[in-house]
């Protein structure tokens, strides 16, 4: 089993040295890979990311991240990117990356909205390029997913790819929390997870519907989700194998884990889960 980190929207500032060394120290020991779903920094500025770089120095596993919308406020997103890179995180944006056995498609993702209520191309043409945002973002991840060749996929988003994860935001917003059109792909491939941030205020767990377990794993849901332990998840994927049929995704059949299991911890068919663990979105 490879154990999975998960964590987004650290949000880190220019005043934030030494505040996020503990936390990644803590995530080395708990797990063999770490995923960082977005919101890297607060206002995506260089200076904000040569905080965090030297804050990574304390994570001695791979590392792999998407930016957020405020990894790109200041509209120096390649910028951004390239400092956390250079300090040895794996930023992917419509990328393919396999490591330990376990394949990960990577996008930031856009807005929209969900379901029948769902943003459509039509009208002026500022509407119609938004549309067209989540739509080229939908097909960045389809493009990465179908690269990957490992029996297990996982799907690491900023964005939410379905409304179950948002709920608890005020309706208004939902539209700019994430958008259906990212749930496609991941309904056409065999995904095993499913993590984003973004929705501070949202839901721990969705899935999409064909079944594929969805998280949202932002730091400050987790820190008031789950007060007692570091704001972070785990989850327990097996590693290796041959790569899966292309076919719809699997369906976990939960179960709690042996007596001896750690805390809050639950095994299933496909992965297993160990939980660890106000500002805008």
């Amino acid at each position: 089993m490879v154990r999975v980190a998960a964590i987004g929207d650290l949000h880190c500032s220019k005043t934030s040295q030494g505040a996020f060394q503990p936390l990644f120290a803590k995530i080395a020991e708990a797990a063999d890979l770490l995923l960082i779903a977005g919101d890297l920094t607060d206002y995506g500025l260089p200076d904000e990311a040569r905080v965090l770089a030297r804050e990574l120095a304390a994570i001695h596993v791979p590392a792999i991240a998407v930016l957020g919308n405020h990894d790109v406020e200041s509209g120096k997103g390649d910028e951004v990117r390239q400092i956390v890179s250079d300090a040895g995180l794996v930023v992917l944006d419509g990328d393919a990356y396999e490591t330990q056995g376990i394949g990960i498609a990577g996008i930031k993702g856009f807005g929209g909205g969900f379901g029948p209520r769902a943003l459509g191309p039509w009208g002026e043409t500022i509407i119609k390029q938004f549309v067209r945002e989540a739509v080229d973002e939908a097909l960045k991840l389809e493009a990465a997913l179908a690269r990957l060749r490992t029996r297990h996929l996982i799907a690491l988003l900023h964005y939410a790819p379905v409304q179950q994860t948002v709920e608890g935001e005020p309706l208004e917003i939902y539209p700019f929390l994430g958008s259906s059109r990212l749930e496609e792909p991941l309904n056409r491939y065999p995904v095993s997870l499913v993590v984003h941030g973004h929705a501070h205020r949202g839901q721990l767990q969705g899935a999409t519907a064909s079944g594929v377990p969805v998280y949202n794993v932002s730091m400050p849901l987790l820190t008031r989700s789950f007060s007692d332990r570091p704001p972070f998840r785990t989850f327990e994927v097996p590693a290796g194998g041959d790569a899966a049929p292309a076919s719809a995704p699997p369906k976990p059949t939960w179960q709690p884990a042996p007596g001896n299991a750690p805390d809050h911890t639950f095994v299933g068919s496909a992965v297993g889960e160990r939980r660890s663990g106000e500002r805008r979105s």
